[in-house]
């Protein structure tokens, strides 16, 4: 099962948006989704006979329902995953149905050109798109994990098919990158699984590839470059990190998940202040009413410098920034929440105030029972936590 959880995960990352930045994927890349999906939609209405107008709209719809359940900001922000009380992302049942019609005549329209011009690898590239998408809302939304995985090997045989007779086409090179850099990290009896399955990998092979993708590609160069600065955090190599993600923010000023990743990257540098100078710069935004901030949970940046500050071994200093975490409840999302009492709970174990950490633990467990904070909760009520 991890396997086609890891392969059909990053599916998503198959986007199809046209060189230069668009009106909708300008809100797309800065978090906004309703006006994204507004432009998508108009889009349709201009050129309904482009695939890629269909899977722009599929995208957005999908990405929306990720942003509402937490799920970028846990993969991007805390490396922990989205999974928390709910089994199951749920939209309304007329965004399903609106997701798989887009996505279905984005399928139609391409196959029909690839009737008419077996070679058009824009129509080939657009079909694996359509795919890929399609994995990964089956993977997220409807979790049918073998229907997932089949739908992420028509993507790859799609765009090797485009790369077979364009050599060059760079973008179509992402989902190949990702799938080696991915299956080439499993633990060894997983990649041996891949083997027997058919599936190879190569993880400094596939990194080279995406970041080929990220300096080289036309609609998937801002997927590459968010690609490489989790990557990177996760190979311990920050300092890779920090220019792309600088680069990010120079782009989508919007996109406060970008700034928090970056103080993430700064705290493992042991970059303290210069972290901390990020939440000053946000918690300004956020107090100007800036575009992007003045509706940002203020716990998202109280969590975030709670969490370096008890990194820092500063755990008295954490405290108050982790209380008004807590204090608001789910305002700042049910992941934020409840990795704010997980850290609270260690907080006061490591002060010597056990009974504090108990009850902080116990409303990690009850909040989110299957949630990672909760796992690592339940291993603290028998015996505090120690670094």
């Amino acid at each position: 099962m991890p396997l086609i959880l890891l392969l059909a995960a990053l599916a998503a990352q198959l986007a199809a948006a046209p060189p230069g930045i668009s009106k909708g994927f300008d809100h797309f890349y800065n978090l906004e989704y309703e006006p994204a999906i507004a432009e998508f939609t108009r889009e349709i209405k201009q050129q309904p006979n482009d695939p890629f107008s269909y899977t722009h709209l599929a995208e957005a719809l999908l990405y929306r329902e990720m942003f509402n359940a937490g799920a970028l900001e846990s993969e991007l922000v805390s490396g922990n995953n989205f999974f928390l009380a709910k089994a199951k992302i749920i939209p309304a049942e007329a965004e399903q149905k609106r997701f798989d019609e887009a996505i279905v005549k984005a399928i139609t329209l391409s196959e029909a050109r690839l009737v008419s011009n077996p070679r058009d690898t824009e129509a080939l590239y657009a079909l694996g798109v359509a795919h890929g998408l399609r994995a990964n809302y089956n993977f997220l939304i409807r979790k049918l994990w073998r229907d997932s995985l089949k739908e992420f090997t028509q993507s790859r045989k799609l765009h090797q098919q485009a790369l077979q007779i364009r050599p060059d086409f760079v973008d179509a090179m992402m989902v190949g990158g990702v799938h080696d850099y991915i299956v080439g990290s499993l633990p060894f009896t997983w990649k041996m699984l891949g083997f027997l399955i058919g599936f190879h990998g190569d993880r400094d092979g596939g990194l080279r590839t995406v970041e080929r993708v990220a300096a080289e590609g036309q609609r998937a160069r801002v997927e590459a470059m968010v690609l490489l600065a989790v990557a990177y955090r996760r190979e311990r190599h920050a300092e890779k990190a920090v220019p792309l993600l600088n680069k990010l923010i120079e782009m989508f000023p919007r996109h406060y998940l970008y700034r928090l990743e970056m103080v993430q990257m700064y705290a493992d540098q042991g970059k303290k202040d210069e972290a901390l100078a990020i939440l000053k710069t946000m918690e300004d935004l956020r107090a100007n009413g800036a575009t992007g901030y003045k509706h940002l949970p203020g716990g998202k940046i109280f969590y975030s410098r709670g969490n370096l500050l008890f990194w820092y071994r500063e755990y008295a200093a954490a405290l108050p920034d982790l209380q008004k975490v807590t204090a608001a409840g789910t305002e700042s999302g049910l992941n934020t929440l409840m990795n704010a009492w997980l850290r609270m709970g260690q907080c006061y174990d490591m002060l010597g105030r056990r009974q504090e950490a108990l009850r902080a633990y116990r409303q990690a467990i009850d909040g989110a029972p299957d949630s990672d904070a909760a796992r690592e909760a339940r291993r603290y009520l028998s015996s505090p936590y120690r670094r």
